[in-house]
């Protein structure tokens, strides 16, 4: 990554590991401990320095930078550990929609106070049915006259106890799934009942629950895009949803395997340092390989975004890039904790709680099973594409032209 990164995103770098330096350590026990759910400090302070919603125009608080820029200053908030850097990535997420889609009132009056630190912000997808089956939201919004009126359920919400502010994807159509879904920017005063906060095996701290909307009142002008235009909305949000996790889990990643490579260094076994065992050190050059090809497909998908935004071929590289690093991830933080050994099992090290937060980056914004979905989709259907200039391998056999032993029926 050295190689690749400009002066001003090294100068960026530095700024995001200043900032994460900073962070008190006794948050993160904290909110491990699930003493603190939502750590609205933190975020304060991160606006304080200008450092959320990156991407998005100065006009509105961010910096006006790009994905590839956003993507390194991820990593270092993913040595954080998943739940602030999911915080941290649910400003980028939710202020795609706004900036991307929203009207200049909507920016005005969400998007830059969201980048200010003024309000919190959290996006309300999966239903208690539905899971991966995003289109098939029970939600419903039915207008009456100047209003929307919400009602349904929305579950595994981060931010569900703390913010202000929730993206909702709501049924306003009596079509197919994908057109008559709408999106919804709706205030916690409008209605909003946090219903249940859940017990997480990781990743706590940030508050996640459950959203239970009973005749929730939501003005016409909170509607994004326009009535059953949702679907636009969220292939659009997949991006920052799906680009987040990945370069959060390198960083997540990273820590582990540094805390494992100089833990090997250190401890001694059978007369010599166990980094000089074939078992271990081959560990580590595997978690070395593992991570630096999740960063380079990351930084791959971050620049295709940023030259040709969001296409089928772009949608395949940030769905691999989040399968790849966050499977890459765990594969490291589980050699790590195979290095340390029996202490790494314990909280004497950090390892343990990187491994069950890691362990949801998997799940979250679409399972890994849904990735190789959409990759595998999108890679058929380029297929398709006839690119004149291309060297038609399968002729360069003998029996190439045998079409009576080509059977595909």
């Amino acid at each position: 990554m050295e190689a690749l990164l400009t002066a001003d995103q090294k100068r960026l770098r530095n700024e995001i590991r200043n900032f994460v330096k900073q962070i008190p350590r006794q948050l993160l026990l904290d909110m491990d401990a699930e003493k603190v759910l939502f750590p609205r400090e933190y975020l304060v302070e991160a606006a304080e320095r200008n450092l959320l919603g990156l991407r998005f125009s100065r006009e509105f608080g961010g910096r006006g930078l790009q994905w590839v820029d956003e993507i390194v200053a991820l990593e270092e908030i993913g040595v954080l550990g998943a739940s602030l850097a999911c915080l941290y990535g649910l400003v980028s997420i939710v202020g795609e929609a706004i900036d991307f889609f929203g009207t200049e009132s909507q920016k005005r009056k969400y998007l830059e106070p969201v980048l200010t630190g003024k309000l919190f912000c959290a996006e309300a997808l999966t239903e208690p049915r539905g899971g991966s089956d995003f289109f098939g939201a029970t939600t419903t919004a039915r207008r009456e006259g100047n209003y929307y009126i919400l009602n349904g359920q929305k579950r595994f919400v981060v931010g569900a106890d703390g913010a202000d502010i929730f993206l909702v994807y709501a049924r306003t159509g009596e079509g197919s799934p994908a057109k008559s879904i709408s999106a919804f920017i709706v205030e916690r005063d409008m209605g909003v009942d946090a219903k249940y906060v859940y017990g997480l095996m990781g990743t706590r701290g940030g508050g996640a629950g459950r959203l239970v909307f009973r005749d929730t009142k939501v003005p016409v002008e909170n509607i994004i895009l326009g009535e059953n235009r949702g679907a636009d909305v969220f292939h659009q949000m997949m991006i920052p949803e799906r680009m987040t996790t990945a370069a959060a889990a390198a960083g997540s990643a990273r820590v582990a395997l540094e805390i494992a490579a100089r833990y090997s260094d250190r401890r001694k076994a059978f007369g010599q340092k166990i980094r000089e065992f074939q078992g271990v050190n081959f560990r580590i050059a595997d978690s070395i390989t593992r991570l630096d090809a999740a960063r380079a497909m990351t930084f791959v998908a971050a620049s295709s975004v940023d030259r040709m935004g969001s296409t089928g071929y772009t949608r395949r590289l940030v769905s691999q890039a989040k399968k790849f690093s966050s499977d890459s991830a765990w594969a490291v933080i589980n050699d790590a904790m195979q290095v340390l050994g029996g202490i790494g099992y314990t909280n004497v090290y950090p390892v343990e709680r990187l491994l069950r937060d890691l362990r949801l980056m998997m799940i979250w914004t679409g399972t890994n099973e849904i990735m190789n979905l959409i990759i595998q989709h999108e890679y058929y259907r380029e297929l398709q594409e006839v690119i004149p200039d291309l060297r038609e391998s399968e002729l360069d056999a003998k029996e190439a032209f045998a079409q009576d032993e080509k059977i595909f029926e």
